[in-house]
């Protein structure tokens, strides 16, 4: 069962920027992480028409596309991408790649999550869910 949440709508200006504060922290740990394994950036907090990715790698010959979740639990962290979300993320994998065509020619494309606790390693899912799901 998910916490109730305050609707983005009544949160505090102060609120939403510590909110986009620690997204950016995060993806920040979650790009280092991903380094030290050998993936090069290739794009960060790419934004689309309804959606955004929030990190694009590369390694050898795949191109990941990262959503990049971080809550105190790295299980809650888990939970936080929802169908709704996968669906604007691949909405935004599809904007990324008809502007970026180099990226369909010989390479394998993925979906990837990292996820962020506090005072745990990063988790890397490859794969974490398929391009139509």
């Amino acid at each position: 069962m998910q916490p109730f949440r305050t609707p983005r709508a009544q949160r505090s200006r102060a609120d939403r920027r510590l909110a986009l504060s620690r997204g950016a922290r995060a993806e920040w740990i979650a790009l280092l992480a991903l380094m030290l394994r050998g993936w090069r950036p290739v794009a960060r907090r790419y934004r689309a028409p309804g959606g955004e990715i929030d990190l694009v790698v590369r390694r050898g010959d795949v191109v990941a596309f990262v959503e990049v979740k971080a809550r105190a639990h790295l299980d809650d962290a888990e939970l936080a991408i929802t169908a709704e979300k996968r669906r604007r993320i691949a909405r935004a994998v599809n904007h990324w790649l008809v502007r970026n065509p180099w990226a369909q020619a010989g390479w394998s494309l993925r979906l990837d999550a990292v996820f962020v606790g506090r005072g745990r390693w990063p988790r890397h899912v490859e794969g974490a869910w398929e391009m139509g799901a």
